[in-house]
């Protein structure tokens, strides 16, 4: 194994999603996994590229098979990651990007303890509520909601290896891609990625 996994969390409007499709665009050695989730699919998500929609009996049916890395309950939704997807694409080599609540990185770092686990913060509590009604997607009720989450997932900051405050996205992709390339790099990969290279500087003929 010498794929790496990243662990991926933020409170909603802190500007995840847009700095994940930003290194995804930048970075071809990293793939993101796509989740399962009951949620119904809002306009423009396409199955199995935003998620992969399933309604709650096959979801039921597939956490009882034990198919799901993590699973949780987000808004009275469920989401799950896919292990074997997972699994076999660190196996060939691929970094594997998952965005997932701090519910979720938690059961994620007890089965894969070597995951690169980082949170994404908004620059201020302004800018969060600016971002969250900005959207125009949800009512004044919701967007409250979401800011009571918001301070609930900043509780659990401290538990991620890596921090970014997202306060421009070009910055913010810097530092992002600076721990993609050192979790590439750790001697742990890089024995497993160029073995045959070591052998022979080890024993030349």
């Amino acid at each position: 194994m010498s794929g790496s996994l990243f662990v991926i969390s933020a409170p909603s409007g802190a500007g995840k999603t847009s700095l994940v499709h930003a290194l995804l665009g930048t970075n071809p050695h990293i793939a993101l996994s796509v989740s399962y989730t009951t949620r119904a699919p809002r306009k423009g998500e396409q199955d199995g590229v935003a998620y992969n929609f399933v309604n709650r009996a096959t979801f039921t049916e597939m956490a009882g098979r034990g198919e799901f890395l993590e699973s949780a309950e987000v808004y009275g939704n469920y989401y799950g990651t896919s292990q074997s997807w997972i699994s076999r694409e660190i196996a060939r080599d691929r970094d594997i990007l998952l965005e997932i609540d701090w519910q979720g990185a938690a059961q994620v770092r007890h089965l894969f303890p070597d995951c690169i686990s980082i949170f994404i913060l908004p620059p201020s509590i302004e800018a969060l509520e600016q971002r969250l009604t900005g959207r125009g997607q949800d009512d004044s009720e919701v967007i409250a909601r979401r800011m009571a989450a918001a301070r609930e997932e900043v509780a659990h900051v401290a538990e991620f290896d890596y921090v970014i405050i997202n306060d421009n996205l070009n910055g913010a992709l810097r530092e992002f891609n600076a721990v993609v390339l050192a979790a590439r790099l750790r001697a742990s990969s890089q024995l497993a990625r160029h073995q045959n290279l070591i052998n022979q500087l080890q024993n030349p003929e």
